[in-house]
């Protein structure tokens, strides 16, 4: 069988085979378990084994149990929710104040957990409610919350660029680095368009009434500690990594146990807290190893049967399309895929197929993990079926309808596209740190 039939025979049997409502990890695993026996032949069972032995001897991959257990952990304990309160009574002065101590929130969970559906939740959960009792328009604090976590899968710990470390065979410390200032420059959108929106239109965030602002200095310091403690658990992590004195495994180590330390300082562990965290990290670690595993055994068989040397050879040599506007087609492309699947699925979809590319193309794939990343943070966004939106609806109280979901999303949008096309133009905002910064792996 050709090079191209192989790549229609496939890709056409992954689409059909995810029809059926099956997990995805199934499907990719499924096909190229297949693939290799009829395309290949004898031997052929040794690409999915060889892919099982590199994901077992990945160290690295121990930080993903790690710090899905502290994200979880500091959810559970309530630690979150004493940290809004302290964004509360110090920003709620300010015109659309809460919106953006909601986005500080936000950037704080982000660096404590590593994944979005915490965000969400949190945001969902504990700051839409004071959101709306102060009459916050709910449209834009919608659009807020849904922006402000989508921050989760870029700032460090993100575990969407441990799982994309993994397939693309790229030092996760270092992907960790080049994501951090594009999250931050995220985050400072964010706030400018509250800012400017909220200076406009006062009505759309206002100020909080004086009475809850009157608060005596010595009980607003007292609420500042609350942000003490996860700041504190930032620092042991990723501070001692930064510095040199951990590795990656250590660090995520440190940071669950430091959670754990920290949720009994304050009495937290009762009523079950424990048991769920345990649970929830057990059932998102199962699943991201096993998405793992179906993607470098799907990767290996194609490129095994020359798929991706033909597509190379395809956009490059034949129809002579120059590297940038290949790699927009790409991200064109995530955002379509968004629209119907999640992060991981899309990444474990054309990961064979896009990552050799990139290379091949002469860009860095520390810089292309973040921009996948920011793409799908768009592409959590974008209806008509954007994994973000659903989240929303899901949790968001009966007020807010799938029509104020859908209307909230389009200017964070907007500003994420923004955010792309300035780091696609000046790859050194990705770039800088992980160049002047030595980390352990």
């Amino acid at each position: 069988m050709s090079a191209e039939m192989v790549i229609l025979f496939m890709f056409s049997s992954m689409l059909l085979s995810m029809l059926t409502g099956q997990r995805v990890f199934a499907v990719i695993g499924f096909v190229g378990v297949v693939a290799a026996a009829v395309l290949w032949g004898n031997g052929g069972f040794e690409l999915g084994f060889s892919a099982a032995m590199k994901l077992m001897k990945w160290y690295p991959l121990l930080t993903l149990p790690l710090f899905i257990f502290m994200g979880y952990l500091l959810s559970e304990s309530g630690i979150a929710e004493d940290l809004y309160k302290a964004f509360h009574v110090w920003m709620g002065g300010l015109r659309g104040g809460l919106a953006l101590g909601t986005i500080g929130l936000m950037v704080i969970i982000s660096a404590m957990n590593g994944l979005s559906v915490a965000g969400m939740a949190i945001g969902a959960t504990i700051a839409l409610p004071e959101l709306l009792k102060r009459g916050y328009d709910k449209t834009m604090v919608t659009g807020v919350i849904q922006a402000g976590s989508s921050l989760g899968i870029l700032v460090p710990p993100s575990v969407v660029l441990v799982l994309y470390g993994m397939i693309a065979r790229q030092p996760v410390g270092q992907l960790w680095l080049a994501g951090a200032f594009p999250g931050l420059l995220l985050a400072a959108l964010f706030v400018i368009y509250i800012v400017i929106r909220c200076h406009f239109n006062p009505s759309l965030g206002p100020v909080l009434p004086k009475e809850e602002r009157n608060i005596p200095l010595a009980d607003k310091l007292k609420l500042l500690r609350a942000g003490i403690l996860p700041l504190l658990i930032f620092f042991l992590m990723m501070g001692l990594f930064l510095m040199g004195y951990t590795s990656l495994v250590e660090s995520s180590a440190v940071g669950a146990l430091s959670a754990l330390v920290v949720a009994a300082f304050k009495r937290r562990l009762g009523n079950g807290v424990l048991t769920r965290t345990i649970e929830q990290t057990l059932g998102i670690t199962c699943m991201f190893m096993w998405i793992i595993l179906a993607a470098l055994c799907f990767g290996a068989v194609f490129d095994g049967l020359g798929a991706v040397r033909a597509i190379e050879g395809l956009l490059i040599n034949e129809w002579e399309l120059s590297p940038w506007t290949i790699l927009i087609m790409m991200q064109v492309s995530f955002i379509l895929m968004g629209m119907f699947l999640d992060d991981t699925a899309m990444l474990v979809i054309v990961a064979p197929l896009y990552i050799p590319l990139v290379g091949k193309l002469g860009f860095d794939l520390v810089w292309y993990g973040v921009l996948y990343t920011i793409t799908c943070q768009i592409s959590y966004m974008t209806p008509p079926f954007g994994y973000n939106l659903f989240l929303m609806r899901a949790m968001a109280p009966p007020q807010i309808s799938l029509g104020d979901i859908y209307r909230s999303v389009w200017p964070f949008v907007i500003i994420m596209m923004i955010g792309l096309a300035i780091i696609m133009a000046f790859p050194q905002i990705a770039l800088w740190l992980p160049e002047h910064v030595n980390v352990r792996g």
